[in-house]
C-alpha cells in the first residue's frame, strides 16, 4: 500500500515511518523544509515537500505520490507550554486541524486516496462523569474559554473526516521520546523541580498513548475498513492525584503538593484546572476489538516506568 503520511517528523510520525516500511508499504512523508526531507528520508521514507497550508503545493504533491491512504499527523506545539499563553501555543495546531484538514482531505479525494486516518483527541469528551467514555459519548460542551478553539478545531476535523468517509484515532495524553512526558519533556522536568501540584481534588482523570501504541493502531486501522471514531488509549485511565504521585516517586522528586482551586487558577488558568479536576477518561474497548490491536503498555504504569527509569538525575 502506498501511504501519505502528514505530520511524518513529528513524535508519532517518526516511529509510524519506520513501522509501515516495514510492514512492506511504500511510505511517502510531508516536508515542510529540507531539514524534515532529509529527517522523512532518514526515517526510510520518500519526502514530498509541501506546506500543508498552501493548498496549491500540497495538492501538487499528494497527486504525485498517489498514495492508496492518507494519514493526518500534523500539529505545531510547542516544547513547554506556557499556562499564561495557551491560546497561542494551539493557534497553529488549530490552523492545521482546520484549514490544513480542508486542504489534505480535498487534496487526498482529487488524488484518489481510499482510506483517511486523522489524529485527535480523546480528552474532549463531557466532563463531570467518571465513568471512562466510549466514542458515543458527547465532547466537551462548554469548555474552558482557552481550551475552546482547540475543541472547535478538533469538533472540525472530526466532521471532516467522517465526510471524507474516514476514521478518527482519539489519542489520549502522549507519552514517550520527544512528549512532555518523555525523559527530557518540560511536564517531568517541572515534576522534578516540584513546580506541578495536585490542584484541588485532583479528580480529572487522564488517558495515556505511548507514542509506539498510537503507531501500531495506525498501522493496524491501515488494514481495517473502520470509519467514525476509535479510543486509542491505554487501559488504565487514572485521576491526577492518583499518577502524578507515582510519577514524582519514579523520578525521585519530592511528592506533588496540594494547592486550592483558587491558586491553581492563578497559576494554570481556568485551562489547567480544569485538566486537573474535571477530565474525563477514554475507554479504548471498541478500537481494541475492531482493529485487533492491543497497546504493548496496558497501563501509564509500566510506560512510565519503561521511559523515565534511568531519568531521575538529568
Amino acid at each position: 500500500m502506498r501511504v501519505f503520511v502528514a505530520g511524518a517528523t513529528g513524535v508519532i510520525g517518526r516511529r509510524l515511518l519506520p513501522l509501515l516500511t516495514a510492514q512492506g508499504h511504500e511510505v511517502i512523508g510531508l516536508a515542510r523544509s529540507y531539514g524534515a526531507a532529509v529527517e522523512v528520508e532518514v526515517l526510510g521514507a520518500v519526502a514530498a515537500e509541501a506546506d500543508a497550508l498552501d493548498s496549491g503545493a500540497l495538492s501538487h504533491v499528494v497527486k504525485d505520490a498517489a498514495p492508496d491512504a492518507v494519514v493526518h499527523l500534523l500539529t505545531a506545539l510547542p516544547a513547554k507550554f506556557n499556562p499564561r499563553r495557551r491560546s497561542r501555543d494551539f493557534a497553529q495546531t488549530n490552523r492545521l486541524r482546520t484549514e490544513g484538514t480542508r486542504n489534505l482531505l480535498y487534496a487526498a479525494e482529487q488524488a484518489g486516496a481510499k482510506r483517511i486516518i486523522t489524529e485527535g483527541l480523546a480528552c474532549i469528551y463531557e466532563p463531570n462523569t467518571w465513568v471512562p467514555a466510549a466514542e458515543a459519548a458527547p465532547l466537551w460542551r462548554d469548555p474552558p474559554r482557552q481550551f475552546a478553539p482547540v475543541v472547535a478545531a478538533l469538533r472540525s476535523l472530526e466532521e471532516r473526516t467522517r465526510q471524507a468517509d474516514g476514521l478518527v484515532l482519539r489519542l489520549g495524553q502522549l507519552y514517550g521520546h520527544g512528549t512532555i512526558y518523555g525523559r527530557h519533556g518540560s511536564f517531568v522536568r517541572q515534576v522534578q523541580a516540584a513546580k506541578m501540584p495536585i490542584v484541588g481534588s485532583g479528580d480529572g482523570t487522564f488517558s495515556f498513548t505511548h507514542v509506539g501504541d498510537a503507531a501500531s493502531a495506525i498501522a493496524a486501522a491501515l488494514h481495517s475498513h473502520v470509519r467514525g471514531a476509535l479510543n486509542v488509549v491505554d487501559d488504565d485511565p487514572a485521576p491526577v492525584r492518583e499518577w502524578l504521585p507515582i510519577l514524582a516517586e519514579l523520578l525521585q522528586a519530592p511528592p506533588p503538593k496540594h494547592v486550592p482551586v483558587a491558586l491553581g487558577r492563578f497559576s494554570a488558568g481556568e485551562w489547567g484546572v480544569a485538566f486537573m479536576t474535571q477530565l474525563r477518561g477514554a475507554d479504548n474497548t471498541l478500537a481494541r476489538r475492531v482493529l485487533d490491536w492491543a497497546p504493548h503498555y496496558g497501563s501509564w504504569r509500566q510506560g512510565f516506568a519503561a521511559e523515565l527509569t534511568h531519568a531521575a538525575h538529568p
